[in-house]
């Protein structure tokens, strides 16, 4: 007979409960709430990330014969789809925005130095993800045509793999529009793809004292104050300049000496060309960075694999994003874990475990130990060994 807590259970001890109930009081969110309160709300969506359920009916089907566990697992009395749909659609979407980057910021905390890095300063990369959405449910964003969508406008730390910045918005707005409210910090780089190449946002990088790496979106006219010839071109670097714009809307925006690097990709047979602010780190380190770059890519493409943010539990706005806030908030779960138990696993191969294991009652260390794994493979094979043996003197 099982005894003990259910690995969900142990899963929500790293959660902040007492941060979460001063939002709840903050903005009043179990006001006029009899059973479902904001917790059980928010548990009941992390556990549907977890465990990768693919919508409100597929979601509650799957709690239903576990009605007498709810207690124990932070549901409340019940799980509807009615009283579920219901806080989807009127619950603050402040509450589960800011317990969000409060995991966020937990997050980074426990995986800071987590990986040597070759520069010493905070590197971030900033894209975009676009999320579509069927226009006939989803009527209130609407994209083009038949389309509509939102985007989830992201501020990655590449060196804790975690997000430190995120903003929704309807997906008709241009991913530049959003650089003005990236919280831009002293010494740290950030990295754009070219859509970013928007001289007046990069103007506020430079206010700021921080320092940008960004792609060429197209040849701007600029004028050459140095080209320096002490490069090195078997890595690549084909021109590493000293410019100034010479348009007459560029200079404007942006009214001091920029640096402009050429980069040839031998591996991908193609040309990049970088603009910076900062004249001092090598010339290949800026090709370097923005390589990781690529690791917000990355991070969307696991996101949209491994949590559900492509198939709602409903159909409005709030309902949207507060079910994004859930899946941001199931990543970070799932980060501080494996920092907090030493884990030496993928990110996903923790979530894969989880998703099949959250109603089991077994102790989490047990679940996630590789020692065991090692030791059940172990006793697997001398068991099959057992029975090739006997096979083979049967048939003799």
């Amino acid at each position: 007979m099982n005894s003990g807590r259910y690995i969900f259970s142990q899963l929500c001890d790293f959660l902040p409960v007492d941060y979460f109930k001063w939002l709840v009081k903050k903005y009043e969110g179990n006001k006029y709430v009899k059973s479902f309160t904001c917790w059980n709300h928010l548990l009941v969506l992390i556990f549907g990330q977890l465990s990768n359920r693919e919508g409100l009916r597929d979601l509650t089907t799957t709690l239903a014969p576990h009605k007498r566990s709810f207690h124990h697992l932070g549901f409340g009395k019940s799980v509807t789809r009615s009283n579920l749909g219901k806080a989807n659609e009127v619950r603050d979407v402040r509450i589960f925005k800011e317990f969000a980057e409060r995991m966020i910021a937990l997050a980074r905390e426990k995986r800071a130095g987590v990986r040597d890095f070759f520069l010493r300063s905070k590197v971030y990369a900033f894209d975009s993800t676009t999320i579509l959405l069927c226009l006939s449910v989803f009527w209130w964003c609407k994209l083009h045509h038949s389309k509509s969508g939102v985007k989830m406008h992201t501020l990655y730390d590449v060196v804790t793999d975690v997000p430190a910045f995120v903003v929704i918005t309807d997906a008709c707005i241009h991913d530049s529009k959003v650089m003005d409210k990236i919280p831009y910090e002293c010494g740290s780089f950030y990295v754009f793809d070219r859509a970013y190449m928007a001289t007046e946002y990069l103007w506020l990088i430079e206010l700021a004292k921080a320092f940008f790496v960004v792609r060429e979106k197209h040849k701007m006219k600029c004028k050459v104050i140095e080209n320096k010839q002490d490069i090195n071109t078997e890595s690549g670097i084909l021109a590493d300049q000293i410019i100034m714009f010479a348009g007459n809307k560029t200079k404007k925006q942006y009214p001091r000496q920029m640096r402009r690097i050429v980069f040839y990709d031998a591996d991908g047979n193609r040309t990049f060309v970088f603009h910076t602010n900062n004249f001092d780190i090598k010339a290949e380190d800026v090709a370097l960075l923005y390589k990781y770059r690529w690791r917000v890519e990355l991070f969307f493409k696991w996101l949209k694999q491994h949590l559900r943010i492509t198939d709602f539990y409903g159909t409005s706005e709030n309902a949207v994003k507060i079910q994004i806030y859930a899946a941001l908030t199931a990543y970070c779960l799932v980060a501080i874990i494996e920092h907090e138990m030493k884990l030496e696993m993928d990110t996903y191969d923790v979530l894969r475990i989880l998703s099949t294991a959250l109603l089991m009652k077994m102790p989490l260390r047990d679940l996630l130990d590789k020692n065991n794994w090692a030791l059940d493979q172990q006793e697997s094979s001398e068991e099959q060994l057992t029975i090739d043996f006997e096979c083979s003197t049967y048939n003799l």
